[in-house]
Order: C-alpha cells, then structure tokens, then sequence
C-alpha cells in the first residue's frame, strides 16, 4: 500500500535552515531548493539564512529560453513543461533515508538542451524516485541559467562582469558545492558524488572536469551523448567586445549597465538582431561557456588537466542519434534489394564500402538502418576515450546503446532514447516497454550504472565482463537486446560515414526536435 507523509519526519536540516519536503512511496522528495542567489551577470552566492521551516514540496522556477518551446516528438521524448524565471538556482533531491549515517553515494544530474535549454524536470524519465528507491542512492536534478543568462561574456565591460560568459557553468559549482556542505542530511555520502548527463548535460560532465573551482565536489563522471562534432556547439574563444556592443546599439544605448534589468525578452530581441552579423565574421556570440582562466576547455581539444586524468568516467552514445524523422518505410517488408537502394541514395559513391562495413560492424541489422547511423556523436566521444584512456591515472569505460523500439516498425534508437534505462524509468515513457525485453535491459543499464556510482566500475553480473578502454582498445558494451563487448568494431565505417555526410545532412534537419 502507497504511503504518504508531509510532517515532522519529512523535514531536512541544511546549513541555512530547515526543509520540509515529503515522503510518498518509498521516496523522500524536496524539490525547489535553493542553493544559491544571483543577480543577471553575477556570479552566484549562498543563500542566506532563514528561521522556521522552509516548503521544499514544489519544484522551482526553471531558466527562461530564447523561445517558446513547441511540443513535438513526445511520443518519443516525453516532456514536461514549467514556469520561467532568471531566479533559478534550485535543485530537487530523491532519497530513501534522512539519516546522515547512511552515506548512499551520489547522482547528480545535468540537464540536456545544450548550453541554451532544457531544465531539471524537462523530461518526465527525469524523475529521480525510481532511481533513489531501486539503486539505493541520493538523486539530485538541478537548475542553472542558459542562453544569453548563463553565457554571454561581459568582462570586457567592467571587473564586475568578471566570468560572466560562464555564469551557467557556475550555478553550477554552486549547486555542488551545496550538494558536498548539505547532501548528508539527505542520507547522501559528500565525498561519493557522480556527476551524469546526457547531450548538453554531457558536454557539462567534461566542462566540470576543466573547472578548477569544481575540484574536490565530485569523484566520476557518466558522458552521455555529450561529446559532439566540433562547429556545432562548443565552448568559446574571443571575448564579448563584438556582441555585447551590437546589442547596446540595437538598443540604442551605449551604457552596458542597461543589459543588467532591461526585460528578458527585449534583451534577446536586441541580441537576435546583433548575433547573426557577429557570427558571420567568425566572432564571440555567447550562449557556450568561455574558455579563460576559470574554465579551461573541452579536454579533448584543449588538454586534460591532472584533474580530469584522476576522473573515472562512463561515456557513450546511442545507434542512430538523429533518428527523430520518421521512416516512412517499413524495414521488415522490404526486399535486400530495397534496401540497398535507400543505401545507396543516402550514400551516394561511398554506399558500397560504407554497406560493406555495416554488416560487419552491425550484422544484427537491417542494412537500412545505416542511413540513421550516427558520427556526429559517435567520433567525437571515441575521441575522448582513445585520449582519456591513454592515462591510467583512471579508468574508462565506453557503451553504445543499440536499442529497437516497437514505433514505425522498428525504431532504432534516437538522441535521449536512453535516457529513461538509466533512471530506471522505462514506465514514464511508453514507447521504451517491449515485454520480455526492456524489462531485462533496463535492469542491466541501471544495474551498471549504480555499480559504477558506486566503485567507479560498471561491471554486475547481469551483463558480460565490462572492460575498461585501453590507448587504442575501445572496448565498448553494446547495450541492446544482447549486450556484448565489442573492440574498435566501428572504426573505420564511422569515419567513412563522417565523409560520406556532411553535417547539415543530419544537424540540420533535427536539430528543432525537442531534447
């Protein structure tokens, strides 16, 4: 029988003051918690104090967007939507115990929606209950600023900007630093924290690990589709000069103090007509965290500091990323011959040895499906594990999630598809459930995930030996109906692939599906 509970023994002890929050099902839940204040373009702060008992029972406000979001895709990506305010610096938490004893390791999750969208409940497989009662841990969701709030670099404009084209980045410092002074009150272990995300969310995994200031607040990391081809979205060079003095002329001022309080939706009005003539000439457009001195860079690209050497991580995609469009064939009704000619128009010249290297990498296949085969995430992120796997200061461990779903006749798997195995949450999307299967795979996937929250090692008996990349071994756990370990099985079509289609043939038309 479901339980519920909002009384003296769902209330939370932090440092500024007492939470209330509830207990239903199993699950402690205190959403909207604020971990930090900030004024536009400032750089967060502690919250202050309060006495008596503060309601943590309703989520908090989530970052403003560019843009109203239009619901698609829900079928596959199902969403939840909320109201909108800069204040959003609050964090939700799922746990089974408020006992500081208990030390339950740590999951804090990083939103999608690259550096400009998305939110900390934006996807309903976000929820944090099942996640907490099946995998015995702490669940922490938070909210961070985006766009043109949490990026956009006005240091050349005064010292109080100082870091203002990483204010994102760091709401979310904040937020761990809050996670390692308040998690043990939520039965959470302070010095056994994972930081986990997928798209976006996985790009800021890495970010963190460049970020000196991040030191010390979390001990692994889980990149989940999170490395992307480079010209798409990525951290900055340069510095705001450009932008911001083409957003005070579309504003007809030149008093930057201005952007400070001038209503949000002026403000991104002004800074659509400046960006695209900026953009044009290569500069500084913000919306991406800023390389300098506090943030250092994709690893990848830029280096990997000690810290990143000493962080073991879990890092993967999924088989056809962009395969949101719909087939418009059925697969299992089509001739070898059919097929080959879909292959072929996709492909053009290169269809032969790209259909030659399909079948030996993915024999399981219809050979169909390499027309959604993704790269644009897929040779970003074996990058990153050929180049992190090189040191041994700790391990790395690289998947690919190779998932059939029943919709349009065999669905391969698309960009978040994932998502909802590892929360443990396949039952909030409808369309991940196929009986005898998912079921299975779900309990694989998030038994792996919990194992390596807590030792830094994904193996459990449920799967087959799961061994950690190696300098040139990507040993990587195909996660599908039959899970198995694979070796640089890929290579060579992925980079045929990479040839073959340029990146507007598969960015360009997806990148408006929701995330």
């Amino acid at each position: 029988m479901k339980q519920f509970r909002c009384d003296e023994s769902t209330l939370a002890k932090t440092s500024k003051g007492v939470l209330r929050g509830y207990y239903y099902d199993g699950t402690y839940v205190f959403k909207g918690i604020h971990y930090a204040e900030a004024e536009r373009y400032m750089q967060p702060v502690p919250v202050e104090p309060w006495e008596g008992v503060k309601d943590a029972t309703s989520y908090g406000f989530v970052c403003p967007l560019m843009h109203q979001d239009t619901p698609n895709g829900e079928l596959m990506v199902p969403h939840a939507y909320w109201p909108q305010d800069e204040h959003c610096q609050n964090l939700n938490v799922w746990t089974t115990k408020l006992d500081p004893a208990a030390k339950k390791p740590v999951m804090v999750w990083l939103h999608g929606g690259g550096y400009s969208a998305g939110s900390s409940i934006e996807q309903l497989c976000y929820d944090g209950a099942a996640m907490a009662l099946h995998g015995d841990v702490v669940v922490v969701t938070i909210n961070h600023r985006l766009n043109i709030l949490g990026y956009l670099d006005l240091s050349p404009f005064g010292e109080k900007y100082a870091n203002s084209g990483n204010c994102g980045h760091a709401d979310m410092v904040a937020a761990l630093e809050w996670v390692k002074e308040n998690i043990a009150a939520f039965g959470g272990d302070p010095d056994n924290v994972t930081i986990f995300g997928q798209s976006g969310g996985g790009m800021k995994v890495t970010d963190l690990c460049q970020i000196p200031a991040a030191d010390g607040l979390f001990k692994r990391g889980i990149v989940m589709s999170g490395c992307i081809e480079p010209g798409i979205i990525s951290p900055s060079t340069g510095d705001g000069t450009a932008i911001v003095k083409g957003i005070l002329e579309a504003l007809g001022t030149e008093d930057v103090s201005v952007l400070e309080s001038i209503p949000y939706p002026q403000l991104v009005e002004a800074y659509e007509k400046a960006s695209p003539a900026v953009r044009e000439k290569g500069g500084y457009v913000g919306q991406a965290p800023i390389i300098n001195d506090w943030f250092y860079g994709d690893p990848a690209i830029h280096g990997f500091r000690e810290r990143t050497k000493n962080t073991p991580l879990m890092v993967g995609t999924v088989f056809g990323e962009f395969a949101f469009r719909p087939n418009g064939y059925n697969k299992y009704a089509m001739s070898e011959e059919e097929m080959a000619e879909k292959v072929n128009s996709f492909y053009g010249e290169s269809a032969g040895r790209i259909t030659e290297l399909f079948r030996e990498a993915y024999p399981g296949h219809k050979l169909v499906d390499a027309t959604v085969l993704d790269y644009i995430f897929r040779r970003p992120s074996k990058s990153l594990i050929k180049q992190k796997a090189a040191f041994s200061e700790a391990p790395t461990y690289a998947y690919l999630f190779d998932f059939e779903f029943p919709v349009e006749d065999g669905k391969c798997a698309w960009h978040c598809s994932d998502i909802a195995f590892f929360f443990h949450n396949i039952d909030l999307v409808p369309v991940a459930n196929v009986p005898g299967v998912s079921d299975k795979l779900q309990e694989q996937i998030f038994g792996a995930v919990m194992s390596f929250a807590r030792c830094g090692d994904p193996n459990m008996p449920e799967l087959p030996f799961w061994p950690a990349c190696s300098e040139g071994d990507e040993a990587v756990m195909i996660l599908g109906r039959d899970c198995e370990v694979k070796h640089n099985h890929d290579d060579e079509l992925i980079e045929e692939v990479a040839k073959a289609v340029p990146l507007w043939k598969l960015w360009g038309q997806d990148n408006n599906v929701q995330h």
